[in-house]
């Protein structure tokens, strides 16, 4: 049967990592927002406008998941790593997923604040292409944290909490 998992949690918690390692072993296509933003969009960011960003998220979401359900008509798994900072991102996802008769798993991943900062001040200064997809600042990095809604219990009744 067809799996959705939508993978969450707060900046800097190992999502993409998670992501890939768990694509690959359940032979899952991944969907992560970074490069889509990156590659479409970085070019024409002046200044970190979080409702400029969302907007074209937005857009990103739209295409992926057009995407994601033809893969999962075809009986075929996604990994969707697409930063879901709300819970109403979440819950779309999910509505869209049971739309077409499956049932999405939220994986929730959670580390404490400074783990966080230092795994992207390790990824900034790697610049490893499997995860790196643009420099987090720490104005950046504090932008956010107030921005992410944790998961609530009915969201993780068919997903887990992953201690990162």
């Amino acid at each position: 049967m067809a799996r959705v998992i939508i993978v969450t949690g707060p900046t800097g918690v190992g999502k993409t990592t998670y992501s890939l390692s768990l694509s690959a072993d359940i032979g899952a296509v991944r969907f992560s927002i970074d490069p889509w933003m990156q590659n479409l969009f970085s070019e024409d960011m002046t200044s970190l406008d979080y409702a400029w960003m969302i907007e074209r998220v937005n857009r990103c979401y739209v295409q992926i998941w057009e995407v994601c359900e033809q893969i999962l008509r075809l009986n075929g798994n996604v990994v969707l790593d697409l930063g879901f900072t709300t819970r109403e991102q979440r819950s779309r996802f999910s509505e869209l997923a049971k739309a077409v008769g499956v049932q999405a798993e939220v994986h929730y991943l959670n580390a404490p604040t400074a783990v966080r900062k230092q795994r992207v001040e390790k990824r900034n200064a790697e610049k490893d292409p499997g995860v790196y997809a643009f420099e987090v600042t720490d104005f950046m990095f504090e932008f956010m944290e107030p921005l992410y809604e944790v998961p609530d219990a009915s969201e993780l009744a068919n997903g887990r909490t992953v201690n990162a």
